[in-house]
């Protein structure tokens, strides 16, 4: 059987100020294409279809488009809810979406309960762990500690036995949204830890053929058996050098497997940029990201005028502007919490200016701080004095 993994869809979700509902747009259509010429037998989606609880209408009108275009094309789909998703919003006609070959599974207590499909050489089993909330599930598994591990396991204990109660030589694919330990995170996952502890060992998974993993947005392998397709599209600049794809997995009549990653389309390059403004501007070597959406960390000493300005000039989809001062270690700004004792309101007014822009005020810069600090000790008088 043909299976294609995909997972962090973020429907309706934004990178940086810029709306990218029409690069998912092109991810669906992209989607319905790699069905269509890899002749693939069902798709699965490892959750986050949206981005949020409360999706926006167009969203919605987009997830509703790939539903239908899916079903047309008679390919089973079998799709979780992850920890952006609301589970109940997104099950709501579950039982009737069923009926079109859609299959989506967002009941926890339903994941010993498998999709069964068939091709030439038996049923394949697919099990479905949408996001499990601790706190929220672990009564349902009846295990004692909310922790992703033991409810992980609880479930998966399930899905054992009752794969073990099916004729042999039945396959199994089991889809998950989890932190998994040996994967590797990027700053655009919501932060699932409980109790200090977020990530579970792969071996929890052991016992099945595949295990088609959601939450980690960047591509990877964590055994043969076990991986993250990640997010189609990047949500961060820590994943500019992510190549995002989806997996194209051929799982053999004695479960035996194969993969194989099929790009998505990215609507722009991402770039990371270092240096001093000036460096940034002239440098010819950065000619290449032009067009591409650019984070840019300035090391100016002193923040220089206008920066997000000067640098759209040249770099025109710029969309992130960090400033990181290259100082000596004994700059008196970096030292500048330490320097507080002793000091007069006016006189830290006058560091904490440093401090930030790398140089202390002129001269009409400290009259205009020496007024405030004044008028504000003028004000604290007068209240106090009060009848």
């Amino acid at each position: 059987m043909r299976l294609l993994h995909t997972s962090d869809w973020h429907l309706g979700r934004a990178f940086h100020r810029v709306n990218m509902l029409g690069a998912q747009a092109g991810f669906v259509d992209h989607l319905v294409a790699a069905v269509r010429e890899h002749d693939v037998d069902a798709v699965v989606v490892a959750g986050d279809v949206y981005d949020r609880a409360v999706p926006p209408l167009a969203a919605v009108e987009l997830f509703d488009d790939a539903l239908h275009r899916l079903a047309a094309l008679g390919v089973p789909t079998v799709m979780i809810s992850g920890n952006h998703d609301s589970a109940r919003r997104l099950g709501v006609g579950a039982g009737l979406i069923g009926r079109a070959g859609i299959h989506l599974r967002t009941d926890p207590a339903a994941c010993g309960t498998p999709v069964v499909l068939q091709d030439a050489f038996g049923d394949v089993a697919f099990y479905a762990l949408p996001y499990l909330e601790p706190a929220l599930v672990k009564d349902t598994f009846g295990v004692e500690r909310a922790g992703h591990e033991p409810v992980l396991a609880a479930a998966m204990d399930r899905v054992r036995a009752d794969l073990a109660a099916r004729a042999p030589g039945t396959r199994s694919v089991v889809l998950a949204h989890a932190f998994v330990s040996g994967g590797r995170a990027s700053d655009s996952e919501r932060d699932i830890t409980v109790g200090g502890v977020a990530a579970v060992p792969t071996g929890v998974f052991d016992g099945v053929d595949y295990v088609a993993l959601g939450h980690l947005h960047g591509c990877q392998t964590l055994t043969e058996r076990v991986r993250y397709s990640g997010s189609p599209l990047p949500y961060s600049f820590s994943e500019a050098d992510d190549r995002k794809s989806m997996w194209l997995v051929d799982l053999g009549a004695d479960g035996s497997l194969t993969a194989e990653r099929l790009d998505c389309p990215v609507p722009r390059p991402l770039a990371r940029l270092r240096g001093t403004l000036d460096e940034l501007l002239a440098d010819p070597g950065l000619t290449r990201h032009e067009r591409a959406w650019v984070e840019a960390t300035l090391t100016d000493p002193v923040r220089p005028a206008d920066p997000m300005a000067r640098l759209t000039e040249r770099f025109p989809h710029t969309l992130s502007l960090v400033f990181a001062p290259d100082r000596a270690p004994d700059d008196p700004s970096v030292s500048y919490a330490r320097r507080l004792a002793g000091r007069t309101d006016r006189q830290i007014a006058e560091d904490f200016v440093a401090h930030v822009r790398g140089a202390g005020p002129d001269g009409r810069e400290q009259a205009v701080l020496r007024d405030a600090v004044d008028a504000v000790r003028a004000g604290h008088a007068v209240r106090e004095v009060a009848p």
